[in-house]
């Protein structure tokens, strides 16, 4: 079967393995039914996710004209203490932001290949952990805009990392944690002002994902260069595909590109 489209961040289900879903337009595969199947990805072109035209993608899944124009790639995206919106100034468009800054925002911890401090939304949970890939992770503070849990995260990576190492994370290396002994360990960090949004009695999140073979060495794909691979699909975290050969692509890293899948 052939399918055709542009790659986008797949949607997924928590369930007692995690389930992937990739939108190809006029198909939604459900990834998890191509495990262990032989699977030929095409590069096509390119589609950027807000003009639509066949333009490079600079990142994000954008064109560069759009990445600097829209306000869904704001600096304050990927550094959330840059937000503003509550404070009624506006960086791209003040409508947008505050719709998107001023919700339930969430610290968290999760372990994927280390243990990190990250923030999402209320709504992202679990989606956040699942696209990191995170084996468990634990809620510390929830506050009402993206701007006290940017400050948080600030604090606190200063004494926990706020980085995920995909490699370890693909091979499946993990290191037991307790992440109820890491929150209250990193709660005197927490910023003044935040300190009253603590949550105290919550447990780990554990995720499960639907993996056949992990990688021993895994080999990012990159598809615009190769053009075409073939390989057998062995499993999926985080928003990555895994290949019986030990290849390794992102779905999330490639948005933008336009590809078309084998299913054999």
């Amino acid at each position: 079967m052939l399918y055709q489209g542009v790659l986008k961040k797949m949607p997924t289900e928590n369930q007692e393995e995690v389930q992937y879903y990739l939108d190809m337009q006029s198909d939604f595969l459900h990834m998890n039914q191509l495990l262990e199947k032989q699977i030929t990805l095409h590069f096509v072109g390119y589609e950027c996710l807000n003009c639509h035209l066949d333009k490079a993608i600079y990142r994000q899944g954008f064109c560069k004209s759009c990445f600097f124009e829209i306000p869904t790639a704001g600096d304050w995206i990927m550094r959330p203490e840059l937000s503003k919106a509550h404070l009624g100034i506006e960086d791209r468009d003040l409508t947008y932001e505050k719709e998107v800054q001023l919700q339930p925002h969430v610290v968290y911890l999760a372990n994927s290949s280390n243990v990190k401090v990250g923030v999402t939304r209320k709504k992202q949970i679990p989606t956040r952990w699942i696209d990191q890939g995170a084996h468990e992770a634990i809620e510390i503070v929830e506050v009402p805009n993206r701007y006290l849990a940017g400050i948080t995260e600030v604090a606190l990576k200063e004494h926990v990392s706020d980085k995920t190492n995909w490699r370890k994370m693909l091979m499946n290396e993990l290191e037991d944690e307790n992440l109820v002994s890491w929150r209250e360990r990193l709660k005197p960090y927490i910023p003044d002002e935040v300190k009253s949004f603590y949550i105290e009695n919550n447990s780990e999140t554990e995720l499960n994902f639907p993996v056949k073979k992990y990688p021993v060495k895994p080999k990012s794909l990159n598809l615009e260069k190769k053009k075409s691979y073939k390989g057998v699909l062995t499993g999926i975290k985080g928003q990555y595909l895994i290949f019986e050969d030990n290849t390794v692509f992102n779905i999330r890293g490639n948005e933008g590109l336009v590809v078309s899948i084998n299913v054999e």
